[in-house]
């Protein structure tokens, strides 16, 4: 049964100013050991030279259920589930050091042909090799839904170039480093609160360096989001929806 489980210490930079794990620290954690099942399948990052296959991150979705302390131990498991010709899910779990459930987390991945510089249809044989667990769903769902982007403000409430430190090994802009820039965006008065336990992060074009990425920020419903373009092709990038348990006042 291929469930992957590896033990972590929550460390300086995992966490905020409380000393309690960010939503970075955990995207962070869940990336860590989603890469040490790809190299145990055979198709992680220093496999790519001879496999000339890469998996790029199409959507995140995350629930807190507990933020856990600097110093804490916690476990952490995950699994590969749902697959078909061009997209595959992958699950986790995050438990504390009393093997409390403290984090649900589930992804949503397609291949690209490094050669070729697209997605590609995933081979049976690659999904083979991560002994997906179809019956096994933190949230119960076979998908993640797309973010509906919401009509934008004029102007952005901030604008980054993207710089070399933020490039990761496909020569885009590393995925975690979207919500980080993200909050950016936020009001003060949202950035200051603690912060919010439900978020989804939607994918769509990856910048790259030297782009610029304009970031509208939308309070909607019960959501702050933060959708990122280009400002001069209006191409998007990223969706950010933080989603509070309670209508937004």
């Amino acid at each position: 049964m291929a469930i992957i489980e590896k033990k972590y210490t929550i460390g300086v930079h995992h966490v905020g100013v409380f000393g309690l794990i960010t939503n970075s620290g955990i995207l962070n954690l869940f990336e860590d050991i989603a890469c040490s099942h790809s190299d145990i399948a055979g198709y992680g990052l220093m496999q790519i030279p001879e496999t000339h296959l890469s998996w790029v991150l199409l959507n995140w979705k995350v629930s807190v259920l507990k933020r856990v302390k600097y110093g804490t131990q916690v476990t952490l498991k995950t699994w590969a589930r749902c697959a078909n010709s061009f997209f595959t899910l992958r699950d986790f779990e995050m438990y504390d050091d009393e093997n409390n459930l403290v984090c649900i987390a589930s992804t949503k991945w397609t291949l690209i042909d490094i050669d070729k510089g697209g997605m590609t249809r995933i081979p049976a044989e690659v999904i083979g090799c991560y002994e997906p667990q179809d019956d096994k769903s933190v949230f119960g769902e076979n998908d993640i839904k797309k973010i509906k982007e919401p009509e934008l403000p004029e102007t952005p409430n901030f604008v980054f170039q993207v710089q070399r430190r933020d490039i990761d090994v496909n020569g885009h802009m590393h995925n975690l480093y979207y919500l980080d820039y993200a909050y950016e965006a936020l009001p003060q008065n949202v950035y200051e609160k603690p912060e919010i336990n439900r978020f989804e992060i939607m994918y769509k074009s990856g910048a790259k360096l030297g782009n610029s990425v304009a970031c509208y920020y939308v309070e909607q419903e019960n959501s702050h989001y933060v959708v990122m373009k280009n400002p001069e092709t209006n191409v998007l990038h990223a969706i950010v929806k933080l989603i509070t348990d309670m209508p937004l006042v």
